[in-house]
């Protein structure tokens, strides 16, 4: 059996999820996921997808790391590993092989870092409210429609990188080459919008009445309205080091570029 407790944001956790699925698929045994409900992501799973109906995974909501089961498939893992030993032994994003090989029977793992590549994002899919709610964002994506995904208020790394004028660069070559082009705009700071709207009239494209804070349901809500809409765009305008940005543009394999690289 493997048990992961995916940690860190919402994509953060589905690609530590995917990795998990194939990780448990190669060992050929059953996956349980302990979904931990905190600041950084305080809504349940069910509360953004539907239930994953596969025979091999159980995913566990929990909301205190005090929880019975939790403590229960932890302890009695025959290994226990955390981030920096997923980190110091990957590589490419991949598990190396003497790891994967020394791995016992039953493992408990606690990353934020994904450790199988992976294009399929079919365990997640959106309650049938927040997917009407993409719908209708995304009915006015034609003719064409560019996601761009400006991270700000909790990454430095990102912000020193990835500058407004960069972005902004990167739009005006859209407009020259495809001047129909409007934007899907998907931000955590109100002062690059209010900026773009005014450089680019009637281009932008956005969830106005979002929730920036991700200790609420809400918030998560519209964050994966967000990701969501920004996979649906035919290019992505994305932010350095930035999992959401790379999300998007894997799960449905579309064209990325990185403002600023």
């Amino acid at each position: 059996m493997l048990i992961i407790q995916p940690s860190g944001g919402l994509c953060n956790r589905m690609r530590v999820i995917n990795s998990a699925r194939e990780l448990s698929r190669r060992r050929k045994e059953k996956l349980v996921i302990l979904w931990y409900l905190n600041p950084e992501l305080n809504a349940a799973f069910e509360d953004l997808f539907q239930p994953i109906h596969e025979p091999d995974i159980i995913l566990i909501n929990i909301r205190s790391l005090k929880d019975p089961r939790k403590l229960y498939y932890q302890l009695s893992a025959g290994q226990r590993f955390g981030n920096d030993d997923i980190l110091n032994n990957k590589t490419d994003g991949t598990l190396n092989d003497n790891f994967y090989r020394a791995l016992k029977k039953r493992v408990y793992i606690f990353t934020w870092e994904h450790f199988y590549p992976s294009k399929d994002y079919s365990l997640f899919v959106p309650t049938d409210a927040l997917q009407k709610r993409v719908d209708a964002f995304t009915k006015d994506f034609a003719p064409r429609c560019v996601g761009v995904h400006i991270r700000r208020t909790d990454n430095a790394v990102s912000m020193g990188k990835s500058t407004t004028e960069q972005f902004i660069a990167e739009m005006e070559q859209e407009l020259l080459a495809h001047p129909e082009t409007r934007f899907f705009l998907a931000t955590d700071d109100q002062r690059e919008e209010d900026l773009l709207r005014s450089r680019f009239p009637g281009k932008i494209i956005s969830n106005q009445s979002r929730t920036i804070d991700r200790n609420s349901v809400a918030g998560m809500h519209d964050a994966l309205l967000d990701l969501y809409c920004l996979a649906a765009s035919d290019k992505i305008i994305g932010s350095y080091w930035s999992s959401f940005t790379d999300t998007a543009a894997d799960m449905r394999g579309i064209e990325k570029v990185i403002a600023g690289e």
